[in-house]
């Protein structure tokens, strides 16, 4: 019985309607010729009382040869008011019994066809539309029948995930915005009152010589610092700016393409420490954007030389539909949830802030996000941090 529900469950709407109506009408069929054949016997068992026995006789013998024979009818006269109104109503059976118990069995097939096809998804789905409407989007659609409206609550799970991921993305944007703000309010205001302060004491003690050629250089060689950490800041605000708007472009990297590209700007930036490259998997074709790969590349790799004491290990795994790269260090690992870290303008300390911007992993993290990956901050059991990107090949 638990199979036969079951298959009826994910019956197709229409399999499942005609189903309903065939069994209802064939049941209906059946109790119709029920009927008819007892309102037959009533009736001649009505009209036998007021038949002679010679005619009763007559109407044996008739059937005893093998033919179809019935006791004359009686006129209304002859018969009792009861007998009559019970003769009527068994002529009124025969004849409307089949039409009334069709309509009667088409309607409970509706109305079963309602309660077992119709009745939960459409209740799920306007009690999800209306939490929509009130923007909560914290909830699920249970209804998973393998029929069109299991698809139907699928397809509207599918839109609900999507409108709570929209959500979360937008309020990060806000959080980012805000950030944002705040991170140019710091990072101007503090050169910029630097080098207020530097022009105030030249103003103040350069004309009458109060301080001499070498404090004057040193407050300028200073004020120069501030400009360039304004400009760096400029040029980051830029980058982050053009983020949304660069689109991905599909190059054909091979294993040892990438290898190549990794070592060049190992070259370049592993001077003081010892990096060490491990390239895996197999002779395949990847499509991804080159440029961004490397960037991001770039970032992990200056934020491990930041904080590596002597060894950075990087491990690459390339396949046809995903890229990784892997860059881990022997420092101290992270000390700050990876939101956090991956956040815009985050910097540990505060000596981070005249060299480093904080917007290399957050930079990183929107590059793997818009290449369909990810990006995944651990700390080794070992010690020390571990960052892997993820790329997904553009189609």
């Amino acid at each position: 019985m638990g199979k036969v529900k079951k298959w009826i469950r994910n019956l197709s709407v229409r399999k499942t309607i005609i189903l309903y109506l065939s069994v209802s009408l064939l049941v209906c069929f059946l109790l119709s010729a029920i009927i008819g054949h007892a309102a037959s016997d009533i009736q001649e068992y009505i009209w036998g009382k007021y038949t002679d026995d010679k005619d009763f006789e007559t109407v044996l013998e008739i059937e005893n040869q093998g033919y179809l024979a019935q006791i004359p009818r009686p006129a209304g006269s002859e018969m009792s008011r009861l007998d009559h109104t019970i003769s009527e109503t068994c002529d009124f059976l025969q004849t409307y019994a089949v039409l009334i118990l069709s309509f009667a069995g088409s309607c409970v097939a509706v109305f079963l066809f309602y309660r077992d096809k119709l009745k939960k998804p459409l209740r799920e789905l306007e009690q999800a539309s209306g939490r929509i409407a009130g923007n909560d989007l914290d909830f699920r659609i249970t209804y998973e029948n393998e029929d069109e409206m299991g698809h139907l609550c699928r397809e509207f799970e599918k839109m609900r995930g999507q409108l709570a991921e929209n959500n979360r993305q937008m309020w990060r944007m806000i959080e980012d915005e805000r950030a944002l703000r705040a991170a140019i309010a710091h990072d101007i205001r503090s050169p910029l009152s630097v080098l207020k302060g530097y022009q105030e004491m030249l103003m103040d003690y350069l004309p009458d010589g109060t301080i001499d050629q070498e404090q004057a250089e040193e407050m300028l060689q200073e004020s120069m610092k501030q400009i360039s950490r304004m400009d760096t800041f400029i040029d980051t605000m830029r980058k982050m700016n053009s983020l949304e708007q660069r689109e991905l472009r599909a190059d054909e990297i091979t294993k040892d393409q990438l290898e190549t590209d990794i070592r060049a700007e190992m070259d370049i930036l592993g001077k003081k420490k010892r990096i060490c490259l491990s390239v895996q998997g197999e002779k395949v074709i990847f499509r991804g954007d080159r440029e961004v790969i490397l960037e991001v590349l770039e970032n992990l790799l200056s934020n491990a030389l930041r904080y590596a004491r002597e060894q950075i290990d990087v491990t690459v795994s390339l396949s046809a539909q995903e890229l990784s790269l892997s860059v881990r260090d022997d420092g101290i690992g992270f000390q700050e949830e990876s939101e956090k870290i991956t956040s815009a303008f985050h910097q540990q300390n505060i000596k981070d802030s005249l060299t480093h911007t904080g917007m290399g992993m957050y930079i990183s993290r929107l590059y793997c996000e818009k290449h369909g990956g990810r990006l995944i901050l651990e700390n080794e059991e070992s010690g020390g941090a571990s960052v892997t990107a993820v790329f997904r090949r553009i189609a």
